[in-house]
Protein backbone atom coordinates (compact mmCIF):
# COMPACT_ATOMS: atom_id res chain seq x y z
CA UNK A 1 0.00 0.00 0.00
CA UNK A 2 1.53 3.30 -0.83
CA UNK A 3 2.41 5.88 2.24
CA UNK A 4 0.74 9.13 2.05
CA UNK A 5 3.78 10.97 0.59
CA UNK A 6 4.40 8.88 -2.33
CA UNK A 7 2.87 10.48 -5.40
CA UNK A 8 -0.51 9.32 -7.17
CA UNK A 9 -0.92 8.86 -10.78
CA UNK A 10 -2.12 11.85 -11.07
CA UNK A 11 0.50 14.35 -9.59
CA UNK A 12 3.36 12.17 -12.44
CA UNK A 13 4.90 14.74 -15.02
CA UNK A 14 5.84 13.99 -17.78
CA UNK A 15 9.25 15.15 -18.98
CA UNK A 16 10.12 16.12 -22.00
CA UNK A 17 14.03 16.44 -22.11
CA UNK A 18 14.28 18.17 -25.82
CA UNK A 19 11.36 21.27 -25.16
CA UNK A 20 12.84 22.04 -22.28
CA UNK A 21 16.12 22.25 -23.36
CA UNK A 22 15.37 24.00 -26.46
CA UNK A 23 13.39 26.64 -23.70
CA UNK A 24 16.38 26.58 -21.24
CA UNK A 25 18.66 27.62 -24.48
CA UNK A 26 16.10 30.27 -25.80
CA UNK A 27 15.51 31.81 -21.79
CA UNK A 28 18.98 32.34 -21.57
CA UNK A 29 19.71 33.87 -25.20
CA UNK A 30 16.93 36.60 -24.92
CA UNK A 31 16.53 36.67 -21.07
CA UNK A 32 13.99 39.04 -19.96
CA UNK A 33 12.37 39.30 -23.70
CA UNK A 34 10.91 35.87 -23.10
CA UNK A 35 7.60 36.57 -21.41
CA UNK A 36 5.88 33.45 -21.52
CA UNK A 37 5.81 29.74 -22.48
CA UNK A 38 4.30 27.02 -22.10
CA UNK A 39 5.16 22.92 -23.47
CA UNK A 40 3.09 20.26 -24.37
CA UNK A 41 5.01 16.97 -23.32
CA UNK A 42 6.15 15.22 -26.35
CA UNK A 43 3.72 17.55 -28.84
CA UNK A 44 4.76 21.17 -28.55
CA UNK A 45 6.27 23.98 -27.40
CA UNK A 46 4.83 28.03 -27.19
CA UNK A 47 7.19 30.54 -26.30
CA UNK A 48 5.34 34.64 -26.21
CA UNK A 49 8.46 37.57 -26.93
CA UNK A 50 8.53 41.23 -26.44
CA UNK A 51 7.72 43.30 -29.34
CA UNK A 52 11.06 44.69 -29.56
CA UNK A 53 12.79 41.30 -29.60
CA UNK A 54 10.67 39.95 -32.32
CA UNK A 55 12.93 40.31 -35.21
CA UNK A 56 16.01 39.12 -32.84
CA UNK A 57 14.15 36.10 -32.01
CA UNK A 58 13.90 34.83 -36.05
CA UNK A 59 17.75 35.61 -36.15
CA UNK A 60 18.48 33.36 -33.34
CA UNK A 61 16.23 30.36 -34.17
CA UNK A 62 17.43 30.03 -37.87
CA UNK A 63 20.87 31.03 -37.02
CA UNK A 64 21.72 29.31 -33.58
CA UNK A 65 18.85 26.80 -33.12
CA UNK A 66 18.86 25.86 -36.96
CA UNK A 67 15.29 26.29 -37.48
CA UNK A 68 15.90 26.83 -41.09
CA UNK A 69 12.04 25.74 -42.25
CA UNK A 70 9.74 28.98 -41.74
CA UNK A 71 6.07 27.48 -41.87
CA UNK A 72 3.72 29.98 -41.59
CA UNK A 73 2.89 33.91 -39.85
CA UNK A 74 -0.48 35.01 -39.15
CA UNK A 75 -2.25 37.65 -37.03
CA UNK A 76 -5.17 37.26 -34.24
CA UNK A 77 -7.95 39.88 -33.46
CA UNK A 78 -9.02 39.19 -29.39
CA UNK A 79 -11.67 41.55 -29.40
CA UNK A 80 -14.86 40.87 -28.99
CA UNK A 81 -17.28 41.06 -32.15
CA UNK A 82 -19.75 43.98 -31.81
CA UNK A 83 -21.98 41.63 -34.16
CA UNK A 84 -22.41 39.09 -31.28
CA UNK A 85 -22.41 35.66 -32.67
CA UNK A 86 -24.46 36.28 -35.96
CA UNK A 87 -21.72 36.34 -38.67
CA UNK A 88 -20.40 32.96 -37.21
CA UNK A 89 -21.59 29.85 -38.84
CA UNK A 90 -24.43 27.76 -37.48
CA UNK A 91 -21.91 24.73 -36.73
CA UNK A 92 -19.53 27.00 -34.74
CA UNK A 93 -22.07 28.56 -32.31
CA UNK A 94 -24.11 25.11 -31.61
CA UNK A 95 -22.50 23.92 -28.36
CA UNK A 96 -20.96 27.81 -27.71
CA UNK A 97 -21.89 29.32 -24.24
CA UNK A 98 -24.50 31.32 -23.28
CA UNK A 99 -24.03 35.58 -24.82
CA UNK A 100 -23.88 36.54 -21.33
CA UNK A 101 -21.47 33.76 -20.08
CA UNK A 102 -19.04 34.81 -22.87
CA UNK A 103 -18.77 38.35 -22.49
CA UNK A 104 -18.06 37.68 -18.68
CA UNK A 105 -15.84 35.25 -19.31
CA UNK A 106 -13.87 37.04 -22.27
CA UNK A 107 -10.98 39.95 -21.60
CA UNK A 108 -10.41 41.11 -25.72
CA UNK A 109 -7.19 40.01 -25.65
CA UNK A 110 -5.19 37.12 -25.61
CA UNK A 111 -5.27 36.15 -22.33
CA UNK A 112 -7.19 33.11 -22.09
CA UNK A 113 -4.83 31.16 -25.11
CA UNK A 114 -1.58 29.62 -24.30
CA UNK A 115 1.32 31.92 -23.44
CA UNK A 116 -0.99 34.38 -22.54
CA UNK A 117 -1.44 37.85 -23.92
CA UNK A 118 -2.03 41.59 -23.09
CA UNK A 119 -2.98 43.28 -25.95
CA UNK A 120 -5.80 43.15 -28.82
CA UNK A 121 -3.50 42.23 -31.46
CA UNK A 122 -0.99 39.16 -31.45
CA UNK A 123 1.02 37.80 -34.13
CA UNK A 124 2.14 34.31 -34.33
CA UNK A 125 4.06 32.16 -36.68
CA UNK A 126 5.54 28.69 -36.51
CA UNK A 127 8.86 27.57 -37.28
CA UNK A 128 10.66 24.37 -37.54
CA UNK A 129 14.21 22.36 -37.23
CA UNK A 130 14.75 19.55 -39.39
CA UNK A 131 17.82 18.69 -37.76
CA UNK A 132 15.64 18.03 -34.34
CA UNK A 133 12.21 17.00 -35.90
CA UNK A 134 10.81 19.70 -33.65
CA UNK A 135 8.10 22.70 -34.19
CA UNK A 136 8.00 26.14 -32.44
CA UNK A 137 5.01 28.41 -31.82
CA UNK A 138 6.18 31.91 -31.58
CA UNK A 139 3.47 34.68 -30.10
CA UNK A 140 3.72 38.35 -30.13
CA UNK A 141 2.09 41.40 -28.51
CA UNK A 142 0.91 44.29 -31.35
CA UNK A 143 0.42 47.38 -29.30
CA UNK A 144 -1.48 50.91 -30.45
CA UNK A 145 0.80 51.58 -32.92
CA UNK A 146 0.05 48.60 -34.84
CA UNK A 147 4.26 47.90 -35.50
CA UNK A 148 6.24 45.08 -35.37
CA UNK A 149 9.56 44.11 -36.73
CA UNK A 150 9.46 42.18 -40.16
CA UNK A 151 11.06 38.58 -40.69
CA UNK A 152 11.99 38.47 -43.98
CA UNK A 153 15.77 39.53 -43.72
CA UNK A 154 16.21 36.19 -41.89
CA UNK A 155 12.71 34.31 -43.11
CA UNK A 156 12.44 35.31 -46.94
CA UNK A 157 9.64 33.25 -46.65
CA UNK A 158 7.40 35.87 -44.43
CA UNK A 159 6.85 38.21 -47.38
CA UNK A 160 3.84 37.42 -48.69
CA UNK A 161 2.59 36.22 -45.00
CA UNK A 162 3.67 39.58 -43.16
CA UNK A 163 1.59 41.45 -46.46
CA UNK A 164 -1.47 39.88 -46.46
CA UNK A 165 -1.30 40.69 -42.28
CA UNK A 166 -1.27 44.02 -42.84
CA UNK A 167 -3.88 43.78 -45.53
CA UNK A 168 -6.18 42.08 -43.48
CA UNK A 169 -5.31 43.39 -39.96
CA UNK A 170 -3.42 46.71 -40.29
CA UNK A 171 -0.42 45.51 -38.24
CA UNK A 172 2.90 47.58 -39.97
CA UNK A 173 6.24 45.49 -40.40
CA UNK A 174 8.68 47.65 -39.93
CA UNK A 175 11.55 47.41 -42.48
CA UNK A 176 9.57 44.80 -45.06
CA UNK A 177 9.98 47.09 -48.05
CA UNK A 178 6.79 46.11 -49.73
CA UNK A 179 3.42 46.27 -48.04
CA UNK A 180 1.38 46.18 -50.99
CA UNK A 181 -1.94 44.63 -50.95
CA UNK A 182 -1.83 40.75 -52.37
CA UNK A 183 -5.90 40.23 -52.81
CA UNK A 184 -7.65 43.87 -52.37
CA UNK A 185 -7.53 47.03 -54.13
CA UNK A 186 -4.89 49.84 -53.12
CA UNK A 187 -7.53 52.05 -52.20
CA UNK A 188 -9.93 49.22 -50.57
CA UNK A 189 -10.71 50.87 -46.59
CA UNK A 190 -11.00 48.66 -43.75
CA UNK A 191 -8.95 45.25 -42.87
CA UNK A 192 -11.54 42.58 -43.37
CA UNK A 193 -10.36 40.26 -40.59
CA UNK A 194 -10.80 42.28 -37.54
CA UNK A 195 -13.38 41.82 -35.46
CA UNK A 196 -15.45 44.78 -35.91
CA UNK A 197 -15.40 44.82 -39.84
CA UNK A 198 -19.14 44.11 -40.77
CA UNK A 199 -19.24 41.23 -43.47
CA UNK A 200 -22.48 42.95 -44.73
CA UNK A 201 -23.15 39.83 -47.03
CA UNK A 202 -23.52 37.44 -43.50
CA UNK A 203 -25.58 40.80 -41.99
CA UNK A 204 -27.71 40.68 -45.20
CA UNK A 205 -28.36 36.43 -45.04
CA UNK A 206 -27.61 34.37 -42.34
CA UNK A 207 -24.88 32.36 -42.57
CA UNK A 208 -25.39 28.59 -43.22
CA UNK A 209 -22.44 27.18 -42.29
CA UNK A 210 -19.41 25.75 -43.94
CA UNK A 211 -21.13 24.86 -47.10
CA UNK A 212 -25.01 25.45 -48.24
CA UNK A 213 -26.11 21.53 -49.04
CA UNK A 214 -29.39 21.01 -49.92
CA UNK A 215 -31.23 17.98 -48.66
CA UNK A 216 -31.34 14.72 -50.56
CA UNK A 217 -34.83 14.14 -51.76
CA UNK A 218 -36.59 11.20 -50.09
CA UNK A 219 -36.70 7.93 -52.04
CA UNK A 220 -40.03 6.11 -51.82
CA UNK A 221 -39.56 2.48 -51.29
CA UNK A 222 -41.91 -0.54 -52.59
CA UNK A 223 -44.81 -1.63 -51.41
CA UNK A 224 -44.71 -5.60 -50.14
CA UNK A 225 -45.69 -7.15 -53.01
CA UNK A 226 -45.38 -4.45 -55.37
CA UNK A 227 -42.50 -4.89 -58.28
CA UNK A 228 -39.16 -3.01 -57.81
CA UNK A 229 -38.67 -0.85 -60.77
CA UNK A 230 -35.72 -2.41 -62.01
CA UNK A 231 -37.51 -5.31 -63.15
CA UNK A 232 -38.87 -5.41 -66.91
CA UNK A 233 -42.61 -6.00 -67.68
CA UNK A 234 -41.77 -9.42 -68.20
CA UNK A 235 -40.51 -9.55 -64.78
CA UNK A 236 -36.71 -10.73 -65.57
CA UNK A 237 -33.86 -7.67 -64.20
CA UNK A 238 -32.46 -5.57 -66.85
CA UNK A 239 -29.24 -4.90 -64.69
CA UNK A 240 -27.40 -7.22 -66.91
CA UNK A 241 -28.17 -7.18 -71.13
CA UNK A 242 -25.89 -10.76 -71.10
CA UNK A 243 -28.76 -12.26 -68.98
CA UNK A 244 -31.51 -10.97 -70.74
CA UNK A 245 -30.49 -11.87 -73.93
Amino acid sequence: MPSADSPTEEEVVVVDEARDALLEAITAELGDAVVASHILPGKDLWVRVANDAWSDTADYLRNRQRFRFFSWLSAIDWMQSPFGRSLDAAVDIADAPTEDAAESEYTGTGADGYTGGETRFQVISRVHSLTTQIGLNLKVDVGDDLSIGTWTKTYPGADWHEREVHEMFGIHFEDHGDMRNLYLPTDFEGFPLRKDFPLMARLVKPWPGIVDVEPMPEVEEPEAGEESSSASPSGATTSNPEDAS
